[in-house]
């Protein structure tokens, strides 16, 4: 790619990461004279938790009213589903075994005494699905019921029919304005960010830099290990070792084009040809990919598990125990099948991981930051992870 096309592709994305290092290198060299800066970064925080609450109601709504029908296609989406959600599990079970053989924090850290709440999954079932009264669900502290509410609302707008077409096209213009006003928003980020983090080392220092490389080195072997051995035995299932062969040729131009363009749709075509090539079945390709480009995210899966034990392990609160264990698999699960096919469903995922752990709002940025170091190789793990998970929903279909 010329560095032309290397600017498109990533222009906005440097420019954030670029507003990061910055901040970083701010507050490394002032220390404590950055604190002027804070309600810069403020401002922007705010700015993001007053949008959240109409983002998440109205882009899930639209996206399941909108829904066409698909009792025709019932087979092929529940095998389809059913291999989405077992991939990203263990896509997410994977980069728990990485972070239990290195962990790239630095314990040190410790930015307050604790959470807000501590998390048990036995006593505290009923608020993580649900609140006591509407007025409830438009507070960011109850994500979870938020999104459950609006599938369910969704779902009851597409049972309608079409005497709910007006409101169908309401829910999808204010999921058009939503998407906007996060766009006119994130004008401001690079100062926001800039401020926030520069106030953030200037407190804690260059430890939490060092976490932040060592997080992305982490990733970058786990995702590398991942693409190697799982996609081959994904491919070995289907057929052998020739398919094993015949998968990672194929693969090659997905993986560099999504590594280029660093996004799944852009990949789509390819990923299309590659199958076509590997003599997946028309309506399973044609189906499962364009769906698999929005609602199959091994990588995002990963990252996932990843942000919450950074979060974790820098709030001094250890990452241990099967309620833990759980609720991260679940949310790793969800970031990767349900959240990927909502518009803003990144920031959705991360404020979800806030919410349910009961993590101060502060922490937001803290693992948003980890999204943007990671995306080129989770987006390409993303895109190529579509086609062995393709080929496998075609071989038990036949």
């Amino acid at each position: 790619m010329s560095l032309k096309q290397v600017w498109k592709s990533y222009r906005f994305p440097l420019l954030i990461f670029a507003s990061i290092v910055f901040g970083m290198l701010t507050g490394y060299f002032f220390e404590d004279k950055v604190n002027s800066l804070k309600p810069l970064g403020d401002i922007f925080m705010n700015m993001l938790f007053t949008i959240v609450v109409p983002l998440v109601f109205c882009t899930i709504a639209s996206s399941i009213a909108n829904m066409s029908s698909l009792k025709r296609l019932g087979k092929i989406l529940g095998v389809m589903f059913l291999i989405f959600g077992i991939t990203s599990l263990l896509a997410a079970i994977f980069m728990l075994l990485g972070i239990a053989i290195f962990n790239p924090v630095n314990s040190n850290i410790n930015l307050t005494a604790g959470t807000e709440e501590t998390v048990n999954l036995g006593t505290s079932i009923v608020s993580m699905f649900s609140v006591g009264d509407f007025s409830e669900l438009l507070s960011k502290n109850h994500m979870f019921p938020l999104i459950i509410f609006s599938i369910l609302f969704g779902l009851s707008v597409n049972l309608v029919g079409d005497e709910a077409n007006p409101l169908k096209r309401t829910l999808n213009i204010l999921s058009n304005v939503m998407m906007k006003f996060i766009k006119i928003i994130m004008y401001y980020a690079p100062i926001g960010l800039f401020a926030y983090f520069a106030c953030l080392i200037g407190t804690y220092g260059p430890e939490l830099i060092g976490s932040y490389a060592k997080t992305l080195i982490l990733y970058l072997v786990v995702a590398f290990l991942y693409y190697g051995l799982f996609y081959a035995f994904y491919a070995y299932l289907v057929g052998g070792k020739k398919m094993v062969k015949r998968l990672f040729k194929k693969m090659m131009l997905p993986t560099l084009t999504a590594l280029g363009t660093c996004s799944s749709l852009a990949t789509l075509p390819a990923n299309i040809k590659a199958s076509e090539e590997l003599g997946i079945a028309k309506d399973v390709r044609e189906l499962v990919l364009p769906i698999g480009a929005t609602m199959h995210m091994e990588g995002s899966s990963m990252a996932s598990i990843l942000k919450i034990f950074f979060l974790f392990t820098i709030f001094g609160e250890p990452f241990i125990g099967i309620n833990t264990i759980l609720i991260a698999l679940l949310i790793s699960v969800l970031s990767g099948v349900v959240m990927s096919g909502i518009p803003g469903g990144g920031l959705i995922g991360e404020l979800l991981i806030v919410s349910l752990y009961g993590f101060p709002l502060t922490a937001f940025p803290i693992i948003a930051t980890i999204g943007w170091l990671i995306d080129s190789p989770a987006t390409a793990l993303n895109a190529a992870g579509d086609i062995p998970t393709t080929l496998m929903i075609d071989k038990i279909l036949e």
